[in-house]
Order: C-alpha cells, then structure tokens, then sequence
C-alpha cells in the first residue's frame, strides 16, 4: 500500500523541501498551500518522481477547509501515514505595535492552524491505530526574542496542545506519534514575504541552515518517532540557555533585535499574513551564501535522554565513591 503524506504550506521554503523529500524516498504526497501557481508548480515537479501528487488550495486556519482537505487526501491518494504542520506567518514589530487583529492572525495561522490539522490527521489515523504527526516549530518556541511576539506565544502554544495530547493519545494506547521539531534560522523565502513594521528588511542571524536539512528531521521523525528533534546547534543552544539560565538568556535574547533587521530600509510590508504573496519563490530564501551546508546536524530526544542518563550515572558513580571514601576514612586507626 502507498504511502502517503501531507504538508501543510508545501510549496515554498521548508514545506517544499519536505514534500520533496518524501516524494523521493517513495511517498505519495498532498501538498495544502494558499497560492494557485505555486500549487500547480509544486505539483509539477513533485510528479516527477513518480508517485501520486494532490496539491490542494486552503486556508489552513479554516477549520473545515483543512477537514475538507484531509478527507480528499483519504479518497483520492489513500490513508494518511503522516501528516506534517508546516504553515506558519509572522509579524516582525515591537510587541505594543501590533494590532490585536494581527495577534488573531498569527495565533490561527501558525497555532490554531497545528490544532487543526492534527485533529484532521487524527480522525483517520486513530481509527487505524496508526501514522505520524509533526509540528514544525522553531527555537523561539524554547526561547522566546523580541519582535515575533505573536509567533512566539503561537510556537509555545503549539508544545502546550501536543504535550497534553500525546499524554491522552498515551492513556488511550493511541499508537500514533507525535513528534515537535525545533527549527533554527533557516533559509527560506519567509524573510522576504513576513509583515514588517520596522522600518528594516527583516535579516536572518547567523548561523542560518538549509531547508533540506530541516526536511531530513522531519522525515526521521517520521520514520523513527521521536518526541522532539532539535535542528541547528542554535536550536540546541537556546534550548539548554533556557534551561540553565533563563535570566541570561533573557539578556542574550534581548541582542537578537538588531541582529534581525538589516540597515535597508524600508517602507511597511503588508507580507502573507491573510493573503498569499503571488510569484515563484522556491525553497531557499536570499541567505544561500551564508547557510550551513550540514543535512545531518540534529537531535533528538532520545539523544538527550541518553546523554543526560549518562550524566547522572556519573553523579551517582562520583556520589558513590566518596561516600565509600569517606566511611573508609572513619574506619582508619587513630595513630595520634
């Protein structure tokens, strides 16, 4: 039987790089997208490896729209082996510059949007007893920065729903996984097309990483459920930051501002934040000099379960021997 995936915001960026991935390595794949060309585009090339292709036009933050897709990914390519969370928008602004229409936007197109294709997916796969969901999510998902406020809150939204999901998917004996991959900076058209109210093109920080590699983590989730997958040695560092010294990382957050906004300037972008930016963009932004050439730099959790399992059988090990160095030193003659 084929199998079948299906990525949300599949035709440009890492959404694209990702169906190509599977496409390659056998899959069927619906692609569910915003823009009719690039759609048609997508389809186009993903034909060519030889497997069914649907490319699909919706709205992700519309609820029936995305039930709607799910079901005719089901009838016309066949049941759903995994299903990818993909879509995202953003508003690059000061937090208290932003509209509370523009807070609803972002919270339905990169949280509610997760919500809504996981219980699609979830429909089918659960009566199957089967399939992989993955949410794409990022390092400011770990660690917030200034100006995304909104994706950021929508990222850290996103971890709360799956943690509290799988934990019921986990009571129900539900063998569906659920796997979070942490994005870093990564090269996509995203930066041209972001709402900005800066004033300054908006820059990616260093280090920046290919899209493909983003592909190859979310593939192995679903090849090899994971809990979570951290790209980039970026997406690592925040995570450990975080986790270490949250008041430091607030401090070290603080300098990503500038380090987000280039010195062009410019006027205000209106962006894909409710309608798509027409034209080809492909899946790599304008970073392709600077990005990280790595397809293999990431972890997962079973990775850090491993080392910090290790760890602490150290600290048990070190704890042990100088309890016994000290009880031998009790047992010592007294030659005073």
């Amino acid at each position: 039987m084929a199998r079948v995936a299906v990525v949300t915001g599949g035709t440009a960026g890492i959404g694209l790089a990702t169906a190509h991935r599977f496409a390659a390595r056998g899959w069927s794949v619906a692609v569910i997208a915003r823009d009719p060309g690039r759609l048609a585009a997508a389809e186009r090339a993903l034909a060519a490896y030889g497997r069914p292709v649907l490319a699909i036009g919706a709205d992700v933050a519309d609820p029936d729209a995305v039930d709607a897709a799910a079901r005719r990914v089901e009838t016309e390519l066949g049941p759903i082996r995994a299903w990818v969370n993909n879509a995202m928008s953003t508003v690059v602004s000061p937090a208290d510059e932003i509209t509370p229409d523009e807070y609803r936007r972002v919270t339905e197109t990169t949280y509610l949007s997760q919500v809504y294709g996981t219980l699609a997916a979830l429909r089918f796969m659960k009566r199957r007893n089967r399939g992989a969901i993955i949410q794409v999510s990022s390092g400011l998902a770990i660690r917030a920065a200034p100006l995304q406020a909104p994706y950021c809150a929508a990222k850290f939204a996103v971890s709360g729903f799956t943690d509290a999901l799988r934990c019921e998917l986990i009571h129900g004996k539900v063998d569906v996984s659920l796997s979070v991959v942490y994005l870093p900076a990564v090269n996509t058209p995203q930066f041209n097309w972001a709402r900005n109210h800066t004033g300054h093109r908006q820059y990616a920080p260093d280090p920046i990483f290919d899209p493909r590699l983003c592909a190859e983590a979310i593939l192995y989730a679903v090849e090899h459920p994971r809990r979570e997958v951290w790209v980039g040695r970026s997406s690592m560092m925040m995570a450990a930051a975080q986790a270490l010294a949250p008041a430091f990382a607030d401090r070290k957050a603080a300098s990503m501002w500038s380090a987000q906004l280039s010195d062009e300037t410019i006027s205000d972008m209106e962006g894909n934040l409710y309608e798509a930016v027409p034209g080809a963009v492909g899946i790599d932004g304008r970073f392709s000099g600077r990005t990280k050439g790595s397809r293999t730099e990431f972890c997962t959790s079973r990775t850090r379960d491993l080392v910090v399992g290790g760890l602490a059988g150290l600290a048990l090990i070190g704890l042990a021997g100088t309890v016994h160095a000290a009880r031998s030193a009790r047992r010592l003659p007294d030659r005073s």
